[in-house]
């Protein structure tokens, strides 16, 4: 079996806030690290009322802090967003204090609306300037050279692992010449996933931080005891992704009968196509079809739920029935 990882993020369920949000964040991962899930990751999002993690760096201090081996990290920093030297700094620190288990994923998009992204200062054209960002941004991570005006401290000369995110083919590209690992967003924008992971893997170049293409994947798992209890609980997704869509998120909503549109519908089938649903046997078996087909070399799950002792429940079934028994070796 690859490794598995873990996405989280930091669902605010109705009715909590964000210290809750954060400390079952911080629990999951405790939950994780004992099953021998390879990484966990939080995700940057900007005025989203149901997610606690728009201090990315700080979320995963906190979880970092509350685990020993497991690896923590970023799904991802939106790089437009922040200067690259204060991003060095930030992950710098991270791996100061928790070395050789910090993650620093970059995707370009503004994980936010276009108001929340004046309010951030972000400048218009930033997006446009993401390939010249990252250099930038693994400049900071090399050793200063004589005369650098320049450097991260903490941050210059230290290992911290720079993935690529993307739902589209222009970061699938951008690893590849790079030689960066890429991690895509199938767990819910799966249409262009097979032609970016065969995109990257043929134009991939060989570099000092990765000699070959390394890919990661993204599904999530909903896991019941029963199918029935299953697709209800998928229903908490359901509900926050449509309300998203609307341009009116809200917080992690309690699972309930939904009945949507034709339009809505045929949005959730086609955009949570890798959201496996049912029993521990079934969504095991689906996720096994799922690597068998698209061959990633690691695949990261979500699992979007209510509860959080059915979050837990879903990340043992997982480790039962996909993994080896012995912890996953940390890299």
């Amino acid at each position: 079996m690859i490794p598995l990882s873990i996405l989280d993020l930091a669902f605010i369920n109705e009715g909590s806030s964000a210290a809750e949000a954060l400390h079952r964040s911080a629990d999951l991962a405790v939950h994780a690290e004992s099953l021998g899930f390879r990484r966990f990751w939080l995700a940057e999002h900007h005025a989203m009322p149901g997610i606690a993690s728009a201090a990315t760096a700080v979320a995963i201090g906190y979880v970092a802090g509350a685990t020993k081996t497991i690896r923590v990290g970023a799904g991802g920093i939106m790089l437009p967003n922040h200067a690259p030297l204060a991003v060095a700094e930030a992950f710098g620190t991270l791996e100061s204090l928790y070395p050789g288990r910090i993650d620093l994923g970059l995707g370009r998009a503004p994980g936010s609306d276009q108001a929340t992204m004046r309010a951030l200062r972000r400048d218009p054209g930033s997006t446009d300037r993401f390939p010249q960002d990252v250099a930038e941004l693994l400049h900071y991570f090399e050793k200063p050279q004589p005369g650098q005006a320049v450097f991260a401290v903490p941050g210059a000369g230290l290992d911290v692992p720079v993935w690529l995110l993307g739902s589209s083919l222009f970061s699938a590209h951008l690893a590849a010449i790079m030689g960066l690992p890429f991690a895509f967003a199938s767990h819910f924008a799966p249409d262009l996933m097979e032609e970016a992971l065969a995109l990257y893997r043929q134009r991939f170049e060989p570099s000092e931080r990765l000699q070959k293409p390394y890919a990661m994947l993204a599904v999530n798992a909903v896991i019941g005891e029963t199918p029935d209890e299953a697709q209800h609980a998928r229903t908490s997704l359901e509900q926050h992704f449509v309300a998203l869509r609307r341009g009116r998120p809200t917080q992690f909503p309690a699972p309930q009968s939904v009945s949507w549109n034709e339009q809505e519908q045929a949005l959730i089938d086609r955009t949570l196509r890798y959201t496996f649903t049912g029993t521990a046997d079934l969504v095991a078996e689906r996720i096994s079809s799922f690597i068998k087909q698209h061959r990633p070399d690691e695949l990261m799950i979500g699992a979007p739920l209510f509860s959080q002792a059915a979050r837990r429940a879903t990340l043992s079934e997982i480790a039962q029935t996909l993994m080896e028994r012995e912890p996953a070796e940390v890299s």
